[in-house]
């Protein structure tokens, strides 16, 4: 299972993990913070990339810059539309596989093992638990 544990501190808002990591949120106003809808994105960019960069490494193509963007925009006030992930990868110099590799595991690991991008695109239902 995974879990984080999100509360409002006298700084602001921050998102930990059990093994110590802390991401802090706020809004689009504030410096210096992700906006739950960046961390959202932040999720499908980073499932896929940290994915990708191994299969492709094993394979034996360790690809000189591997960077993304994810974006996506709000197609209603609390509604985001299709989020789109765009590589940005240099490839190494005299290496003619190195693309069709890379390709091919990026295609792989967005429909097939990408629990952030595969959990967003089955509609994973959200529960709401109120102390009684």
């Amino acid at each position: 299972m995974a879990s984080v544990h999100v509360e409002r501190t006298d700084g602001g808002f921050v998102a930990r993990n059990s093994r110590g990591a802390e991401v802090a949120m706020g809004s689009g106003d504030e410096e210096g913070v992700f906006t739950p809808v960046e961390l959202l994105l932040a999720a499908v960019g980073g499932c896929n990339i940290v994915t990708v960069e191994p299969l492709t490494a094993q394979r034996g193509h360790r690809l000189v810059r591997l960077a993304m963007t994810v974006e996506a925009e709000k197609v209603e006030p609390t509604l985001l539309g299709p989020v789109t992930i765009t590589y940005d990868v240099e490839l190494p110099e005299g290496d003619e596989q190195a693309d069709e590799v890379f390709r091919a595991v990026a295609h792989r690991v967005h429909e097939r093992h990408c629990t952030v991008s595969r959990s967003l695109q089955k509609g994973t239902e959200v529960k709401v638990e109120l102390p009684e």
